[in-house]
């Protein structure tokens, strides 16, 4: 291992299974000190244990590493700000913060009912916001003490979030949201040493076996192209110190692929100098929509 994250403190959510777990193994086999937070829920979200996280930490510290395990939900606020302290408390301070934990409640948007939408938004959107405040508050704290940190945070939006997806309004919106903090954070944060990029990862993990179901027959000349380990190595990376150019991001990464997601950027354009009457727009807009490319589609359309 080429220890790029080696003493630096790592919090990683929703690590007790899938890609979570894949990052704090891989975090620790580089060097790096994790707290493994984890509410150890049922797919369903029924039901807490400590379990998962606990036997990913243990996992960690029987191959020589450090760890320490968080059952705090992200989502609620006081919860979000004990699992920084736990970070501080137990390695004396925090540089990386992963935001992973998330859960599916899939339907189409006439069947989509209201507590499943909020639910959605709360675990994703609301479990990415509470951590990355607390933690932000925590950076400010150290640069205003003269501690300025070299301090990432990595977050975890989805091709859903970026493009769209049939059955997943909820899941979309959410993680389009999470998109959108990330170029806000990045803007707010830089001033305390602090850089903030997403992925958008595809991997088996029990959240979307079905949904890959295709994909998981056996690796083909040795590679695993859907195992939740190939997302890792980029999101290490970024929380090196070797990665404080890059700031602002959303990179997709699957299998042996890593590519940047361009996102919303102005386009074709044209300006009357004064108000449009609405019966002059249709052309307007044909011309624009012709001069523009193709928007990639949405996921099962």
């Amino acid at each position: 291992m080429s220890g790029i994250v080696d003493g630096r403190v790592v919090i990683v959510t929703g690590a007790g299974r899938g890609i979570g777990r894949a990052h704090a193994l891989a975090f620790a086999r580089e060097g790096a000190r994790v707290v493994v937070n984890d509410i150890g829920a049922a797919l369903d979200g029924s039901g807490l244990s400590r379990g998962p996280a606990q036997t990913v930490a243990d996992e960690i510290e029987a191959a020589g590493g450090e760890a320490v395990a968080s059952t705090d939900d992200i989502a609620d606020w006081s919860g979000a700000e004990r699992l920084v302290h736990t970070a501080v408390e137990s390695f004396g301070r925090l540089d990386v913060l992963v935001n992973n934990a998330g859960f599916l409640r899939d339907r189409m948007l006439v069947n989509l009912a209201e507590d499943e939408w909020d639910a959605a938004i709360r675990v994703h959107l609301k479990g990415h916001f509470a951590p990355l405040r607390h933690a932000a508050a925590y950076w400010r704290a150290e640069t205003k003490a003269g501690r300025p940190p070299s301090a990432r945070v990595v977050n975890t939006s989805s091709g859903a979030g970026l493009r769209g997806s049939v059955g997943q309004g909820n899941y979309s919106a959410a993680k389009a949201g999470i998109a959108g903090l990330t170029l806000v954070a990045a803007a707010e944060l830089a001033r305390y040493g602090v850089t903030v990029n997403a992925i958008a990862p595809a991997a088996r993990t029990r959240m979307t076996e079905q949904a890959f179901a295709d994909d998981m027959a056996a690796p083909q000349a040795g590679f695993d192209a859907m195992a939740p380990e190939n997302v890792s190595p980029l999101l290490v990376w970024l929380g090196s110190t070797e990665s404080a150019a890059v700031t602002g991001r959303v990179f997709e990464v699957d299998g042996g692929r890593v590519s940047l997601a361009q996102g919303w950027r102005h386009g074709p354009a044209e300006d009357k100098g004064a108000r449009w009457e609405p019966a002059e727009l249709g052309p307007v807009v044909a011309r624009l929509v012709a001069e523009a490319p193709d928007p990639e589609p949405v996921y099962g359309a």
